[in-house]
Parts: structure tokens; C-alpha cells; sequence
């Protein structure tokens, strides 16, 4: 059976395509039924309405989807960007010969990682600052000596 474009389908979305065919066929001057130029205007506007809707709930799903799932405004929150704002200063740091400074930085950034880590319960973030943060102190220490 046919769906009729003139009955709803969702009942969050209001479909006026019987007042849309009266109007017009008001202004035109002709009666109101399925085959009349108004009725045929109204199913199309409903029927365009109706996969504009569906798009926009594939859009708004796939915006769901990319929505971040990290906490915001939280104290691992901020742990965490200025844990990433220190590795890449300390990167920098030691590109640009400044490297005491540098490996200070990022041991503090793994420091803050290793934090987040323990927040977020994951182990992978735990060991890759871990093991770089050792690295980084290894060279560190050897820089005094």
C-alpha cells in the first residue's frame, strides 16, 4: 500500500501538505483533490519535506558519531592539554638547542600523560609516556655526568 504524503510519519514533525494544497488551490482558483495542480504541488512538497527530514537524521547521526567522548572542563582535562602544550614545547625546545630545558618540559608533559592515564584507566597512553619519559630521563641524567 502507498503511503499518502498528506499523513505523518513521524509525529515530531508537523506535515501541512492539505493546507499547502488549499492555499494555493485557493489562489489559483481550482478544487482541492489528488490530481488537481495544488494536490499534486502539496504531495511534492510533502514528499521533499519528508527526505529533507530523513536527511538531517542521517546528518545529525553522523554528528553524534564524531562527537568527543572525553570529559571537558575536568581536572584531566586540563592535565591533559597542558601535558601536550609541554611535549610539544619541549620537542621544539630541543630542536632549537635548548635542551636541558627541553627534555624538563617533556619529562613534565609524560608526567601529566602518565596522570591522564591513570584517570582514563588506559594502559597504552600509561606505557608510551612511560617509556619516552624514560628515554628523555635517561638522556637527561647522562647530560650531567
Amino acid at each position: 500500500m502507498a503511503h499518502n504524503p498528506a499523513d505523518p510519519v513521524n509525529d515530531d514533525v508537523t506535515y501541512i501538505a492539505t493546507d499547502i494544497a488549499t492555499d494555493i488551490a485557493t489562489e489559483l482558483h481550482q478544487p482541492v483533490g489528488p490530481t488537481s495542480r495544488a494536490g499534486r504541488l502539496a504531495m511534492e512538497l510533502a514528499t521533499e519535506k519528508r527526505r529533507l527530514m530523513d536527511e538531517l537524521k542521517e546528518v545529525q547521526a553522523e554528528n553524534d558519531d564524531l562527537k568527543s567522548t572525553t570529559p571537558t572542563g575536568t581536572l584531566d582535562w586540563y592535565v591533559k592539554w597542558v601535558a601536550t602544550l609541554l611535549s610539544v614545547s619541549g620537542i621544539f625546545l630541543m630542536s632549537a638547542g635548548f635542551v636541558v630545558q627541553g627534555q624538563i618540559a617533556y619529562i613534565l608533559s609524560a608526567a601529566g600523560w602518565i596522570f591522564v592515564g591513570m584517570q582514563w584507566s588506559d594502559r597504552a597512553i600509561m606505557i608510551g609516556s612511560s617509556i619516552s619519559a624514560t628515554a628523555v630521563m635517561m638522556n637527561f641524567v647522562n647530560s650531567f655526568q
